[in-house]
């Protein structure tokens, strides 16, 4: 009697949290930002992730997220402390030669861009350490600049062939973080291809190098008529396709996913972050064209107190445009962080599909945390992620 293979069993994962509740998490953060001239965001961050984790259920029990917001703000003052030097040396060489300046920048970009690799590693080290899930803690080894050397060899070689390489170079950077990742005892592995990504998503490569060298050089309005408006819908469809493929290349032991997010899920976030930022940039230069008019009424409403130099000199309306401009900032990381974080996440946690989670029944703990100074280089190279 022949034995019939027993199938993993399905389970899906699912998001439900409030929107109302994030969206009222990010405005209230937004404005302490603000008051704490952005030092409230390591908290923010620390706080969105929480909120995230405990809301993504998987056969009815949530992730949990034990990063803290001072771990954040002393991995950032120790990055600070490391790169201060770079900064400074850069401007000094600045100043004693500026012939050599431009020179000078080549190695100071590699450098940097080397750097900002190792903090996204890094930094992808200490989030998972800090998340866990049924009592069992994730967790991740490897060399964060054996990564570095590998995503900066791998974006020159993007840069040589104009992106056509990067579905492979995403495999490859993935295949070694998923590699170095744990979750208790299970090893984590990535059994993505490069080639299939590129017959997913060739042509959307295809187009872009289409839309941006050929017409553009010959007929300028024909980028702002049909190349900007096609971006948007072209990236988000490749980033719903990168996610779909990564998510089911996913493993830890027996234990696999499969996403079902369909390609055009994402164009309606994109649109709805561009329209909401275009609309609060229109609110800002009606106000301020408002706020204009009604200075220059209160000094007299002649013809000079109208002229730009004249309101341009203006404390008041100087005042105004700073908070004007950094309440903008502060709606503009809202509508990000809302559509393109939050809702964002909730359509991939929905789509995707968990099978063999028995695997991960009795796994034991292992690994040790890790600490936030990559996430503190992350944020001072302005790479930060969720």
């Amino acid at each position: 009697m022949t034995s019939v293979p027993q199938v993993p069993t399905a389970r899906a994962a699912s998001f439900c949290g409030s929107r109302a509740e994030f969206r009222r998490l990010v405005l209230r953060g937004g404005l302490l930002e603000l008051i704490t001239l952005g030092f409230y965001r390591f908290w923010l961050a620390t706080d969105m992730r929480r909120h995230l984790w405990a809301n993504t259920a998987l056969d009815g029990d949530a992730a949990e997220y034990t990063g803290t917001g001072k771990e954040l703000l002393l991995g950032f003052l120790m990055a600070v402390a490391i790169l201060a030097p770079l900064y400074i040396g850069y401007f000094l060489l600045g100043i004693e030669a500026e012939s050599l300046q431009a020179f000078a920048s080549v190695p100071l970009v590699a450098l940097f861009y080397l750097f900002s690799q190792f903090a996204i590693y890094r930094a992808r080290r200490y989030r998972l350490t800090r998340t866990i899930w049924r009592g069992v803690r994730f967790w991740m080894t490897g060399s964060g600049w054996a990564y570095a050397l590998r995503a900066s060899l791998w974006a020159l070689a993007v840069l040589l062939t104009f992106g056509l390489l990067l579905p492979w170079r995403t495999a490859a950077l993935e295949r070694y973080k998923l590699g170095h990742s744990h979750y208790g005892e299970l090893q984590g592995r990535f059994e993505g291809r490069g080639i299939e990504l590129f017959k997913r998503g060739w042509w959307i490569w295809a187009l872009t190098l289409a839309f941006l060298i050929v017409p553009s050089l010959l007929w300028l309005p024909y980028l702002t008529i049909v190349v900007l408006p096609a971006l948007p819908v072209l990236f988000a469809i490749y980033r719903a396709m990168e996610w779909r493929w990564w998510l089911s290349g996913l493993r830890f032991g027996a234990v696999r996913l499969q996403s079902a997010l369909p390609v055009t899920a994402l164009i309606p976030l994109y649109w709805k972050a561009i329209g909401w930022s275009a609309l609060l940039l229109l609110v800002f230069s009606l106000c301020l064209g408002g706020f204009g008019a009604v200075i220059a009424l209160l000094a007299g409403g002649d013809g000079e107190t109208f002229r730009p130099e004249a309101l341009q000199n203006n404390v008041a309306m100087l005042v105004l445009t700073g908070i004007g401009y950094l309440l903008l900032i502060v709606g503009f990381n809202a509508v990000m962080r809302i559509y393109l974080l939050r809702d964002l996440w909730a359509k991939v946690a929905n789509a995707t599909t968990v099978y063999g989670l028995d695997a991960a029944a009795e796994v034991a703990a292992q690994g040790e945390l890790a600490t936030a100074l990559g996430e503190g280089f992350a944020d001072g190279l302005d790479v930060a992620g969720l």
